[in-house]
């Protein structure tokens, strides 16, 4: 199931929506909600691929190993931070509790790397020293190990509908989180992020920098929430060669989605106007990659679900009473 050529059949049959009979669809990127009674929400996790804040193609096994590793995640953080997670009742579908989102995405780094606008990297480049709050010394290295992980967060989407920067006393300056919230916000973050890390380094990789997302329950209580450690919400790092590389001057060796967006600089296209059109291997090498970090992080073999997609969920959803 999991060969390339076995892959690159799948390509037409990706899931790249769904139309369940359930109430209120709405669809992110990569994930459709649909809301459920008493409080609960279902998300579906799509197998499309996103890059350049574009969707540019679906994806074969990648819904199904985000929403299983990010369950698996959960569960390995929960005694830290209580989650969202209810259930799994289908290898693509996972019934959550409703939480209100907070304005604040909380991004830790552990290396000062990245190439995007908000990356600390791209601002150090640019000769500035105080980034997201934070005083760096001159003569840094790009992909240097920072001497502890840093919360640098951003607001989801702000006014220009991009992601802005802030820093972690503006977080509470202007009004976005109370310092009880955000204290304990940034508290479960930085825990969270080293229990990545320590996983990751036993698997070979390193956690370089990730994004987590929290919320509210109806209750009162923060919890953790979306995506932990995918390879779409996080940047990793093959161990074995980052430090010769690293000696050399040379960039790490990635081992999460980034090789698709060099693949579309190479030819140029760095998300304006119409994306070029890749060759099928791409895609078939991404659901390689998606299916290895699973196995990698987890110690579990990942066992593809048949396809199409959505005529099974829909009699898997219903034998467990979620749709009916």
């Amino acid at each position: 199931m999991n060969s390339k050529d076995q892959l690159i059949e799948l390509l037409p049959s990706a899931l790249k929506e769904t139309n369940l009979p359930l109430p209120n669809k709405t669809s992110g990127k990569v994930r459709d909600w649909y809301d459920l009674p008493d409080g609960k929400r279902l998300i579906i996790t799509t197998d499309r691929l996103s890059a350049f804040d574009k969707i540019l193609a679906a994806v074969p096994c990648k819904g199904q190993v985000l929403n299983q590793l990010s369950a698996w995640w959960f569960e390995q953080t929960k005694d830290i931070i209580p989650n969202h997670i209810v259930a799994l009742p289908d290898p693509n579908a996972a019934v959550v509790n409703v939480a209100k989102p907070f304005l604040v995405e909380v991004i830790v780094r552990g290396y000062i790397t990245g190439v995007t606008s908000t990356a600390l990297w791209y601002r150090y480049s640019l000769g500035e020293r105080n980034i997201y709050g934070y005083d760096f010394p001159g003569g840094l290295q790009k992909n240097a190990a920072l001497p502890e992980p840093i919360i640098t967060p951003t607001t989801k989407g702000g006014a220009t509908g991009h992601d802005e920067r802030l820093t972690c006393a503006e977080v509470v300056e202007k009004g976005l989180l109370d310092k009880q919230t955000w204290d304990q916000v940034q508290g479960a973050a930085l825990a969270v992020f080293k229990c990545g890390q320590e996983i990751a380094n036993k698997a070979g990789m390193i956690l370089v920098d990730t994004k987590y997302e929290f919320g509210r329950a109806a209750d009162g209580s923060v919890l953790l929430i979306d995506e932990v450690h995918t390879p779409d919400s996080s940047r990793f790092w093959k161990a074995a060669t980052y430090e010769e590389r690293f000696a050399d001057g040379k960039d790490p060796e990635n081992f999460d989605k980034e090789f698709v967006r060099i693949a579309y600089a190479e030819k140029g296209y760095r998300g304006d106007g119409e994306a070029p059109s890749m060759p099928v291997e791409l895609w078939a090498s991404a659901s390689e990659r998606y299916i290895t970090i699973y196995e990698l992080l987890t110690g579990k073999t990942f066992e593809a679900r048949e396809y199409p997609v959505e005529p099974r969920m829909i009699e898997i959803l219903k034998n467990a009473g979620v749709i009916s």
